[in-house]
């Protein structure tokens, strides 16, 4: 049973109705900002309404998608795609250096397209999984983990809270009632076991809810966005409306992106296979790099901005105990219908900052105790503690790195700044070579 191994409700191979599904599938859609990288990408371009909004759509589309071809097909993981912040530098540089509106996004299609296209022949050679088991064993596996929530949670507080738009008061304010509905139902599942599937299963959606109600009675969610998207659109913006084109350097910028990208994801994997107790395979690990590829192959020709694996779903399952890979197939099949639903997209959208950060932030330090407990033995003798500490100091030192340091550094070292996942990844994996008193055998892939 998955609730004795893992502590979880149901587990990533368990069944679960197709209305239960489809609800909880939800609940994941709404716990990810996936429409904030397209968004502040398509500021950062001077698009115009229609094509912000078709950005958008294309987005939840390419979401969709890769989330159907990495759960049901490659990786068969409890994992939700979406699109990541690291790229959207690169992004922008490539498009202004290439025409700008007059063939810019030609050229960010083409390079996302052959990047994408290496990491699908990488996880065909099969050397990626030999290169997570002799450089990742648990210690490694476990810091980058703690990383990646650590990395997220000034995000959490900062850009969904304090410095969102609006007053910062009504922020706090929202972003606690909504926290406290969170806690508040997984007190009452909790106490009250036959209530559990409605309110632990369903505690994020709830707490969701409230907080969107509240803050429409406090006037600041905006219907009229709403009102005026149309309920139906096809894709416009997609390779079709704007070209493909090639360019030598742009296509090495983003090759480095993808191993940027790649590096992230493998925490993801990480933190979802800590929460799930499942076991990563050699082959998971193969096929998953194939779909990662596929996936930002598939997003690059609709339009849209790299997929990556989201952080956010481990912290999910973890509240919910719900990891069924059916929720992650509906979650997937929900984020299709945003792709041509503009209502259902204007909504998502709608949902003020502070409510999406009263849950994230719970989310993300559920996601860094995850990766204490990979850990495990967390007395530190030897060195032990310079390889946990170190990572986690570079991640504090890269989130708080004044944006005028990372300006001025050459273009190449500025995705390395901008992704404090991959250099604390880096970072631990080189201190563990270094410091390692003995030689571990075990990777976080065959910790049970």
């Amino acid at each position: 049973m998955a609730e004795e191994k893992s502590g979880l409700l149901i587990g990533a191979n368990d069944k679960v109705p197709v209305v239960e599904a489809g609800l909880l599938g939800l609940q994941h859609v709404l716990a990810m900002d996936v429409y904030v990288p397209p968004l502040i990408i398509a500021g950062l371009l001077s698009m115009s309404t229609a094509q912000t909004s078709g950005f958008l759509q294309v987005a939840f589309l390419a979401c969709g998608i890769g989330t159907l071809l990495q759960t049901s097909i490659f990786m068969k993981m409890p994992m939700s795609q979406g699109p990541s912040y690291v790229p959207i530098g690169a992004i922008v540089g490539v498009f202004m250096a290439n025409g700008a509106a007059n063939g810019g996004m030609a050229a960010v299609i083409g390079s996302s397209a052959v990047a994408a296209i290496l990491l699908i022949l990488l996880g065909l050679s099969g050397v990626y999984q030999k290169i997570v088991n002799t450089l990742i064993p648990s210690i490694v596996g476990g810091t980058i983990i703690t990383c990646v929530g650590l990395s997220l949670l000034p995000s959490a507080l900062n850009d969904n809270i304090f410095k969102a738009s609006g007053n910062i008061y009504q922020n706090i304010e929202l972003a606690a009632i909504t926290m406290i509905a969170l806690l508040i139902s997984i007190a009452i599942g909790t106490h009250f076991p036959q209530l559990q599937r409605v309110f632990k299963i369903g505690s994020i959606v709830i707490a969701l809810a409230v907080g969107t109600i509240v803050a429409s009675f406090m006037g600041l969610m905006d219907w009229s966005t709403v009102a005026k998207a149309d309920w139906f659109t096809l894709p416009q913006f997609t390779a079709l409306h704007y070209g493909i084109s090639f360019n030598l350097s742009a296509i090495i910028t983003f090759i480095i992106i993808f191993m940027v990208l790649t590096t992230e994801t493998t925490g993801t994997w990480f933190a979802m296979s800590a929460v799930t107790k499942e076991n990563i395979t050699n082959k998971q690990w193969n096929r998953g790099v194939i779909g990662e590829g596929l996936s930002c192959l598939v997003s690059a020709l609709l339009g849209s901005t790299p997929m990556t694996g989201y952080s956010t779903n481990a912290g999910v399952v973890s509240i919910t105990g719900v990891a069924s890979r059916r929720v992650f197939v509906a979650a997937g099949t929900w984020f299709v219908i945003l792709g041509f639903f503009g209502k259902l997209s204007a909504l998502l959208a709608a949902i003020p900052a502070a409510v999406i950060g009263g849950v994230f932030a719970v989310i993300v330090v559920i996601i860094m105790l995850s990766g204490l407990n990979v850990i495990g033995d967390l007395n530190m003798t030897g060195n032990k503690g310079y390889i946990i500490g170190v990572p986690i100091v570079m991640t504090l030192a890269l989130v708080f790195l004044p944006e005028k340091v990372v300006n001025d550094a050459p273009q190449m070292l500025q995705y390395l700044l901008g992704s404090p996942i991959t250099v604390a990844a880096i970072t631990a994996v080189i201190l563990n070579l270094l410091l390692s008193t003995k030689k571990s055998v075990a990777s976080v892939s065959t910790i049970n």
